[in-house]
């Protein structure tokens, strides 16, 4: 029956006794349709509580998104998950209620505010996750490795074909997101930064040495309120990352270290994101400097940090990992 109508014939009619054929558009949106509400009623997603708690899809949507980036503000989560400003700022204002997430002014706008989970929300996102992780796990358990594979592979060509009309949409989104570092992306770090510079600059394991010196240190002395990692991901893979951390022997200084992204994610504008949530986060922590170094072979990394406003204030020879390298130091006034 075609939708809208009620089934009933004018007096006088006769009933046809068959439908015409669906033309091929409608069959294809009969299909979609169909596919929704198969998917719909799997995820749960018509469930008074998702994940037997007591949010809906959305309320546990914008939790994933404050778990995973860095203190956006609401138009940011608004304009990049498509939710209407006022039912946005509704949810996010119950959330205040029960001291799941806080509001920190904007360094750079006083007209706006960032919003960031609470240790409090950090905990309800946590099982929340490990549950939606143990639903999927349950619907790939019974499947075959080739099953699961396929289906996967279904996924991702629904990402793609849906997703290549609008993968930088102009409402600002980005195919790719930040999160904070957690456990394993230290290992990462190292090996894709060895691995990388290799493979395009010749440089030696001294390097791979240099950068899990680097990694260790942070993680042994980590301080949440003045250093972070970024870790930029897409499509569950890590593709980017970059440090600020406290200079060890300047006060009010930061560092801006590993900033990294993959030839294959190069392009989308991950490594200026980076670089900009430095910046930001820096001013936020109230940092009065920023100061990197790096070397002038990297000519695609000196760019980005031109057009973020740094610049270079020492220049200096030196042999490291193998190669003969003039060594730059470049800073940015906050």
């Amino acid at each position: 029956m075609i939708a809208g109508s009620s089934g009933a014939l004018p007096p006088g009619s006769s009933r046809p006794t068959s439908l015409a054929a669906p033309s091929p558009a409608e069959a294809r949106v009969a299909a979609v349709r169909r596919f929704n509400r198969f998917y719909t009623r799997l995820i749960g997603a018509l469930d008074e509580g998702h994940l037997h708690s007591p949010f809906s899809l959305a309320e546990v949507r914008i939790m994933y998104e404050l778990a995973h980036r860095d203190a956006p503000t609401p138009t940011e989560l608004s304009r990049e998950l498509r939710l209407d400003a006022g039912y946005l700022s509704r949810i996010l204002r119950g959330f205040e209620q029960r001291g799941f997430v806080e509001r920190v002014p904007s360094p750079t706008d006083g007209r706006q505010f960032h919003v960031r989970l609470t240790r409090t929300g950090r905990s309800s996102f946590a099982g929340l996750n490990a549950r939606a992780a143990d639903d999927v796990a349950r619907l790939l358990t019974p499947l075959s490795d080739a099953g699961q594979r396929r289906l996967v592979d279904a996924m991702r060509t629904l990402e793609e074909v849906l997703g290549a009309r609008d993968a930088r949409p102009a409402s600002g989104a980005v195919p790719y997101l930040l999160r904070p570092h957690r456990p394993g992306d230290m290992g990462w770090v190292v090996h894709r930064h060895g691995v990388l510079y290799a493979e395009e600059y010749g440089w030696d394991e001294r390097f791979e040495a240099l950068v899990a010196e680097i990694v260790a240190h942070f993680i042994a002395r980590f301080d949440a309120a003045r250093e972070r990692c970024w870790i930029a991901e897409r499509d569950g893979e890590n593709v980017g990352s970059v440090f600020l951390v406290r200079h060890p022997e300047r006060d009010g200084v930061a560092r801006l270290r590993l900033l990294l992204v993959e030839p294959s994610a190069r392009g989308l504008g991950i490594g200026h994101r980076l670089v900009d949530e430095c910046v930001r986060f820096g001013r936020q922590a109230r940092y009065h400097t920023i100061t990197l170094w790096t070397n002038s072979v990297l000519a695609a990394a000196r760019r980005i940090y031109e057009q973020a406003g740094f610049a270079l204030v020492r220049e200096e020879p030196h042999r490291s990992f193998g190669h003969d390298l003039v060594g730059q130091t470049w800073e940015l006034s906050l």
